[in-house]
């Protein structure tokens, strides 16, 4: 059994932070995260990256290296490939998983910052498209789809963006949305009523994805009840995120969203459990930014209570 004063589970932005500060302030510490390398969901980000102050990226995969190369070089500890698979409350316990081997992690403080996971529609012919690696990107993969039909599901900034980058490649675009209410910046929106080659259809969702070897049609349901096929080469799932908080809800307060409540030093109702970056942020509100200083304040706050555990101990 490994023991840590502080265990970081998420190797985002907000953890990696987290990381750093603990490196800064001496504090033992180990992040575990469950993919191949640190990063989080930058590594899905291919345009620049223009509001992080100070420093500016052609795209995600540049500043994950920045923030890696930052942490090492402050010898932050930590391990890719590791899930964390339960954690024991009363103990203080978590366990994690690497290539089939189970770890026991013993710690006296947790940040939690396993992020979120994009939301899925959970509808016939979903999953096969996954599993067939049917999960592109509208930036890197746009000429994918000149002079092709693909479909973009969602109504928010990254589904009119998306539409708006598949246009631009000489794709024919249907922008489907389950009610005529956008949540899309009005500069999207605009820009998107702007191409002859993107449509929007309010008011409907997907009711399945159809196809066998790929992605051929999508079968449509109006509000009013009637339906539709859609002859489409891909579908771009665009309908927001939803927070990976399942491991630690047994311990932590959620809201009805499922978004760990947690204050501005990211503590929660349990004493020993921090929550910070986007299993705590609404897509409102999340940032890099803001993800980076929620992992300062957390490594902060938690290095003044060990320090008031210390003093009283040395009395």
């Amino acid at each position: 059994m490994l023991d840590v004063d502080i265990l970081i589970i998420g190797g985002g932005p907000a953890g990696i932070s987290a990381a750093i500060w603990c490196s800064r302030l001496g504090m033992d510490h180990l992040l575990i995260e469950e993919k191949e390398m640190l990063g989080g969901q930058l590594g899905l980000i291919h345009n620049r990256i223009i509001d992080y102050p100070g420093l500016q990226a052609e795209n995600g995969e540049e500043m994950r290296n920045l923030f890696v190369r930052h942490a090492e070089s402050l010898q932050c500890r930590y391990r890719v490939n590791t899930r964390a698979v339960k954690i024991d409350g009363a103990g203080k316990v978590a366990v994690a998983e690497t290539g089939g081997l189970k770890t026991r992690i013993g710690f006296r403080y947790l940040i939690y910052a396993a992020g979120a996971v994009r939301r899925k529609l959970g509808v016939p012919g979903e999953k096969e498209m996954f599993a067939r690696g049917e999960m592109y990107s509208a930036t890197k993969d746009s000429h994918l789809f000149k002079g092709k039909s693909v479909a973009v599901v969602g109504g928010g900034d990254r589904a009119f963006e998306g539409a708006c980058l598949l246009a631009e490649a000489g794709a024919h675009v249907y922008l489907i949305h389950r009610s005529e209410r956008f949540r899309a910046r009005q500069a999207y929106l605009s820009r998107a009523q702007s191409y002859q080659n993107i449509r929007i259809l309010p008011n409907r969702r997907v009711k399945a994805i159809i196809g066998e070897d790929q992605t051929e049609a999508v079968e449509l349901i109006h509000s009013s009840g009637e339906s539709c096929f859609l002859p489409v080469s891909a579908v771009f799932v665009r309908i927001g995120m939803e927070p990976n908080s399942g491991l630690v809800q047994h311990v932590a307060g959620t809201d009805a969203d499922g978004y760990i409540v947690s204050d501005g030093y990211g503590k929660t109702g349990c004493e020993w459990l921090y929550a910070i970056g986007d299993n705590c942020l609404g897509p409102l509100y999340s940032s890099i930014a803001g993800a980076a200083g929620q992992g300062a304040a957390a490594a902060k706050h938690i290095a003044s209570r060990l320090a008031g555990e210390h003093a009283r101990t040395v009395k």
